[in-house]
C-alpha cells in the first residue's frame, strides 16, 4: 500500500487522482499536520509517495513510476506514443506547473498592489499562451479521443486540470481555449477526480 502526502489542492490531487485510475490503495497524510515532514521530503515540499519505506518524490516522477509499475491503458504500448505521454507530461511539469507558480509567488513576495498586480498580468499572459499549446496538441489529435492522452485521461491531462482550478485563486484573466476546457471539464467529472477532492477535504 503507499502513503501519499499531500497539500489540499496542492498537484499533489494529482498523484492522488491517478493512483485512482489505477485502483491502487493508499493512505492519505496531510503534510501540513505532519511533524517533521523534512525527514521524509529533504525538499519540503508534496508529493511524496511512500511505499515499503521507499521514498518516492517529484511529481512527473512519481507519475512515471506508477504508470511503469502498473500497467493500463494510460500507459501506451508502443515507443513512440510512450514519448509522447512522456513529452506531454514534461510540459505540464516543466512548463505550466512554474507558470502558475508565478503567480503563487508573487501574491506572497510582492507587497505593493499595483507592482503585484502588474506582475501578475505578465504572467497570466504566459499562461495564455501555453493553454494555446495544449490546445493545438488536442486539435491536432482530435481523431485519437478528447484527451492528450487519446480515449483516456493521461497524466499531462489529470496535471493540466489540478492546474486549471489555481486560476480562480487570483484575479487575472486567464484564457483556456474551448476544446482544452472541455477536456478539462471531462477529467475533473471523472469519479476518481471527484473522489481525490473528497479525500482531500475529509484529511484536513
Amino acid at each position: 500500500m503507499y502513503t501519499l502526502y499531500f497539500i489540499p489542492s496542492a498537484c499533489s490531487l494529482a498523484i492522488q487522482v491517478m493512483l485512482r485510475e489505477l485502483n491502487q490503495a493508499f493512505t492519505l497524510v496531510n503534510q501540513q499536520s505532519t511533524e517533521n515532514f523534512i525527514a521524509v521530503n529533504p525538499a519540503n515540499v508534496v508529493p511524496a509517495l511512500v511505499e515499503n519505506g521507499k521514498v518516492y518524490t517529484e511529481g512527473a516522477a512519481i507519475m512515471l513510476h506508477l504508470l511503469r509499475t502498473h500497467p493500463s491503458e494510460l500507459w501506451p504500448s508502443s515507443v513512440g506514443l510512450q514519448q509522447q505521454t512522456i513529452e506531454d507530461l514534461m510540459f505540464a511539469n516543466a512548463s505550466m506547473h512554474p507558470a502558475y507558480g508565478r503567480l503563487f509567488f508573487a501574491t506572497h513576495a510582492i507587497a505593493n498592489e499595483q507592482a503585484r498586480q502588474l506582475f501578475l498580468e505578465e504572467a497570466a499572459k504566459q499562461i495564455n499562451k501555453l493553454w494555446q499549446v495544449v490546445g493545438l496538441r488536442l486539435a491536432q489529435r482530435e481523431n485519437e479521443g478528447g484527451y492528450l492522452g487519446g480515449r483516456m485521461p493521461g497524466a499531462a491531462d489529470i496535471f493540466l486540470a489540478v492546474y486549471a482550478r489555481w486560476g480562480a485563486h487570483f484575479f487575472v484573466d486567464i484564457q483556456i481555449p474551448d476544446n482544452v476546457q472541455q477536456m478539462l471539464e471531462s477529467v475533473m467529472a471523472r469519479q476518481s477526480f471527484k473522489a481525490a477532492l473528497l479525500a482531500e477535504q475529509s484529511s484536513t
